[in-house]
């Protein structure tokens, strides 16, 4: 498997893909139209021909047959174009001395507190081939790209996870809340979102705080948390760095989890080493490894190993890299040390 940047050629298989998402990536829209956009702009983007407002790292995970499996992004910068909202989660204090009254009661303030920073999004790996290493090669991969290339990214990143909601598609947070104000079905306003339409969030969001106890007690059990099919990927994450400091969607009330970038594991502990190529051996550990390049970068994660300041991986994955013994490299352990390989 390799992960790369996306290509034009690439339409056919990312609208295949899309249709097998469902509902459930708003990002990855089964529209030929928008699909082709936003791949031209990709290729823009691993060109240096976009702006870090603009900048959208569109990956691809491939198998040996080039046949495109998954996808991932991260976005240079969130809301330097137009506004990026979340609800801080607050806290308001009512107090009476005489009536021997005191109560905290969560509140939520609509906020822009994390324009700027980047964003890992846009992640999906097609069911068949949810095993072994795909789905952290596909997704921290991003993160070995950001550790070679820190200058186009900002110095936090985020990622907002995916929140509550039933098999039918409905936010109990959204029931109690967003309806009120936007009058159509959260699917509509999460897709709405997810293909970058948010005028309308500043034209009918209240701006005022609002507190949590006049939401239905199912709206308020959500806040922060995420959908069970989301709970592994929050753990990788959390592994990598990665924490939730109150701030969430303001649709399903999803948390959006954050980093500094410097922090984040997969960045802080990479390598640039010299290739070399021959037999690990039986004690080689699963290595994410990337040829260091931008525009025709290729990443994956294979069992290696460090001697002599040198990475060992078998030819299998050098050639999965386009790379020869001598090239260089950027590596880190696929894992940290608490995650469960």
């Amino acid at each position: 498997m390799i992960v790369r940047p996306v290509r034009s050629s690439d339409l056919p298989a990312l609208i295949e893909l899309a249709r097998s998402t469902g509902a459930g990536l708003t990002t990855l829209p089964a529209n030929e139209e928008r699909l082709a956009h936003r791949m031209g702009w990709a290729e823009k983007t691993f060109r240096g021909e976009a702006g870090r407002g603009d900048a959208d790292y569109l990956f691809v995970l491939e198998d040996d047959d080039e046949k495109v499996v998954g996808i991932s992004a991260v976005a240079g910068a969130v809301g330097l174009r137009e506004p990026w909202y979340n609800y801080r989660v607050g806290l308001t204090v009512s107090a009476s001395q005489e009536l021997n009254i005191y109560r905290e009661i969560p509140t939520l303030f609509l906020a822009n507190d994390l324009t700027g920073n980047s964003e890992l999004c846009s992640l999906f790996l097609h069911a068949d081939y949810r095993n072994g290493l795909n789905g952290r090669l596909l997704s921290k991969s991003r993160m070995l790209f950001i550790a070679e290339f820190p200058e186009l990214f900002g110095t936090k990143t985020i990622a907002e996870m995916r929140g509550i909601s039933d098999e039918q598609g409905h936010s109990p947070f959204w029931e109690s809340l967003g309806r009120h104000f936007f009058k159509m079905e959260f699917s509509q306003a999460d897709y709405l979102t997810g293909v970058g339409n948010r005028a309308f969030i500043a034209e009918l969001m209240p701006k005022f705080p609002l507190y949590s106890c006049f939401l239905s007690e199912a709206a308020r059990e959500v806040i922060g948390r995420v959908h069970v099919s989301t709970e592994p990927a929050l753990a990788m994450l959390k592994a990598e760095g990665f924490s939730y400091q109150g701030y969430v969607d303001i649709f399903d009330a999803g948390p959006a989890i954050e980093c500094e970038t410097s922090k984040i594991r997969a960045v802080r502990d990479s390598q640039a080493l010299v290739l070399a190529v021959g037999t690990p051996g039986d004690d080689a550990t699963p290595f994410l490894i990337h040829n260091r390049k931008r525009e025709d970068c290729r990443v994956t994660a294979a069992p290696a190993r460090f001697a002599a300041g040198t990475l060992v991986v078998d030819p299998q994955t050098a050639k999965r890299l386009r790379l020869s013994a001598g090239d260089q490299v950027r590596a880190v352990p696929l894992s940290p040390a608490r995650e469960s390989i």
